[in-house]
């Protein structure tokens, strides 16, 4: 199940972004974290705004097939919902994190 909502593709990017090339990167920092529109990062990086939104959408798939495989953000939120001590829950899941 692809869950589409910008907080949990920007969660998948917290955990998968490392995989991604440096100009996925920035193409997805612009859209998500700074709220550029699809025109303005096209006049940026001078290429079509079709192509904005074609490269945003790949970094999308490939984010959702990385945890499709992984499944580190499923994993993630079953440690924080487990019922231990709330000290050993965050170092598990800072360790997992790094």
């Amino acid at each position: 199940m692809q869950n589409d909502s910008r907080e949990y593709i920007i969660e998948l990017y917290d955990i998968y972004g490392s995989l991604l090339t440096e100009k996925q990167k920035q193409y997805f920092e612009d859209y998500y974290f700074m709220d550029l529109s699809l025109s303005e990062i096209a006049e940026n990086y001078s290429i079509s705004r079709n192509g904005v939104y074609d490269q945003l959408k790949r970094v999308e798939q490939s984010l959702y097939d990385y945890e499709n495989k992984l499944n580190i953000y499923k994993r993630l939120n079953r440690i924080a919902s487990l019922d231990i001590n709330e000290k050993i829950k965050e170092e598990i899941l800072s360790i997992l994190k790094e």
